[in-house]
């Protein structure tokens, strides 16, 4: 059975369509969309390309779709900055009312039986919390705070954006990376591949300068900046870390 782990498209519908293009010579049998699937340039087209999946696509919630869900019924979201806040509310209004309510019935994991790995848990950022922060830099103590509990093997999450294995105990870690808002040295999405007993992280190329004209021509006020560090290039990394060790100081330890 092979598995493709989607994570963090947001918006970037140009990045979502090579990848599911590279897909049509994979021919998974199964792909997870691991959430924070709308808040970029392109919300609402991105949303309909994925419903064409049909029953080979599972999808879990992320932090920033529960977000969109929240700005849509015009409740406060009180932890995003101005300009966060701003861009939920800009992504609210892009969504009919049946793409909020698929948004607000995601489940927050997905559970899958497979050959090989036994059970895998697809989660957005931890078991507990789709919005706690960890990579490679975390402590082991934290580590093991936030994975002792997990009864499977493997964990798929995403929310850094950023490709990384892990292992705590007996569990392994796998971050998909993100296929629309990467931190990478290199421009592309940014995927995972799983098959029995096996992995691969994944990068699709695409055509960066006819994806930047098609994201600015979506009518996001911010998607010139998108561009510029998406995917016309990168934030590196090294730049990747330095920000998500930076927020999650900032953001402390999460309530389970």
């Amino acid at each position: 059975m092979k598995i493709a782990a989607l994570y963090d498209i947001h918006g970037n519908l140009p990045a979502l369509n090579a990848v599911l293009e590279e897909l049509e010579e994979v021919q998974p049998d199964m792909i997870i969309i691991g959430g924070d699937i709308v808040s970029g340039p392109m919300p609402s087209k991105t949303l309909k390309r994925l419903s064409v999946l049909g029953n080979r696509a599972r999808f879990i919630r992320g932090n920033g779709d529960r977000e969109a869900v929240m700005a849509f019924d015009g409740k406060s979201i009180p932890y995003l900055s101005e300009k966060g806040l701003n861009k939920q509310r800009w992504v609210a209004d892009q969504l009919m009312r049946f793409e909020r309510d698929f948004l607000a019935r995601l489940p927050e994991q997905a559970i899958v039986h497979t050959e090989g790995w036994g059970e895998i848990l697809f989660c957005h950022a931890t078991p507990t919390s789709d919005m706690e922060i960890f990579t490679p830099l975390t402590s082991k103590e934290r580590l093991a705070a936030i994975f002792n509990h997990v009864d499977q093997q493997l964990v798929v999450c995403g929310h850094t954006h950023l490709q990384f294995k892990l292992q705590v105990g007996g569990v392994h870690i796998l971050n998909a990376g993100s296929v629309g808002m990467p931190f990478a040295d290199l421009p592309g999405a940014y995927w995972l591949l799983l098959y029995p007993g096996g992995y691969e992280f994944r990068r699709t190329t695409y055509d960066a300068e006819a994806a930047a004209k098609e994201v600015v021509a979506g009518g996001d006020p911010d998607a010139r900046e998108f561009v510029k560090n998406y995917i016309l290039q990168t934030l590196t990394v090294k730049k990747g870390m330095e920000i998500l060790e930076m927020a999650a100081k900032n953001q402390g330890p999460q309530e389970s």
